[in-house]
């Protein structure tokens, strides 16, 4: 279920940035009576998410706007596809145009590009996750659309989970220290991942008590024997250069969770227009 408290905030946001002093093109050339119909319009095929979102800009610009949807989100959508119809004040959907399709054209494409990599490891059980690397002030849109891709979400942030990685690791002396130093601060519900680079930082993660251990970076072969070392002892996650092309192999070694940076740090937005009848 969506949280609109933190979805208004990202939108007003995006309504303060696009018109700090109003709409000067809208406010000059249509009447404040007018009403118009749109039609978001798929222009290509995959995986739609952010459908109330988009509708919540509207609303926000006037309660009164009426928003229609012909698919949820989720729903795969041909090129052509009528997706939704928006209708009310044409000064509104004007001045919400262009915030509403930024957010539902990027989390389409997130959810696209998700959808894409999980059909990839199809069959095998491990699950496909994202990262950090979102949009500033967009994260929590971003993650949603990563679920709706039927994908999963890592940490949220730098709050809610321990990630000891390399740059911690060198700061701290190693391994073992850092894991000992969060132990004795941290509450015993939250979880410990360690990043690792080679098998003898596996087998250090290991004998630290790691709940989670990410294998970086490796060979498929290095994986393999990561995923036969660790043996069931802890989660295993796989990460670094993680493709399309790649993902299946990297599955196929035996590892839990496959995070992938791509799915919003460099996603193509999905192309979806609004025209006006």
């Amino acid at each position: 279920m969506l949280d609109f408290i933190q979805i208004d905030n990202i939108i007003m946001n995006a309504l303060k940035e696009d018109m700090p002093l109003g709409d000067i093109t809208t406010d000059n050339t249509i009447d404040s009576s007018s009403k118009s119909e749109g039609l978001f319009i798929a222009k290509e095929s995959g995986i739609i998410a952010g459908l109330d979102v988009a509708e919540r800009v509207f609303k926000l610009l006037d309660a009164e706007v009426s928003f229609t949807k012909n698919v949820e989100d989720g729903a795969h959508v041909n090129k052509g596809d009528i997706i939704a119809r928006v209708e009310g004040n044409t000064r509104a959907l004007l001045k919400g145009e262009r915030t509403a399709l930024n957010l539902l054209q990027r989390m389409s494409g997130i959810a696209t590009k998700t959808n894409e990599f999980c059909r990839k490891i199809s069959g095998l059980p491990a699950k496909i996750v994202d990262t950090r690397k979102t949009a500033p002030g967009l994260r929590y849109l971003d993650k949603y659309a990563v679920r709706v891709g039927g994908g999963q979400n890592h940490r949220y942030c730098l709050s809610d989970g321990v990630l000891i990685k390399d740059n911690h690791i060198k700061a701290a002396g190693g391994i073992k220290n850092a894991v000992k130093m969060v132990k004795a601060q941290i509450p015993h519900t939250i979880k410990i991942e360690v990043e690792t680079e080679t098998l003898g930082q596996v087998k250090e993660a290991l004998e630290s008590g790691a709940d989670i251990i990410m294998l970086d970076n490796m060979s498929l072969e290095t994986m393999a024997e990561a995923v036969k070392l660790i043996n069931k002892r802890a989660l295993v996650e796989a990460s670094g250069n993680v493709s399309l092309d790649r993902v299946y192999d990297i599955a196929a070694t035996g590892v839990d969770i496959i995070s992938v940076g791509e799915l919003t740090h460099s996603v193509k937005a999905f192309d979806i227009s609004l025209k006006f009848k």
